[in-house]
């Protein structure tokens, strides 16, 4: 894993962001496959989305 990675799970850990933002971040970064349909939901596709393209922009729009 690069710096980047630890670096931004560790700042959405410290602001709280939603669990499952931060799950469909790490997922995305790590190129990972989608969760199953039932599963998924607005904060876990936004997340995939800003980790496939290695955005650290959107945090604050997911804190609790």
């Amino acid at each position: 894993m690069d710096q980047g990675y630890y670096d931004n799970v560790s700042k959405m850990e410290q602001m709280s962001v939603n669990k499952d933002y931060l799950l469909g971040w790490v997922g995305g970064y790590l190129h990972n496959p989608m969760r199953e349909e039932q599963r998924v939901n607005d904060a876990y596709e936004a997340g995939y989305a800003d980790g496939e393209n290695n955005n650290s922009d959107n945090f604050e729009q997911w804190v609790k």
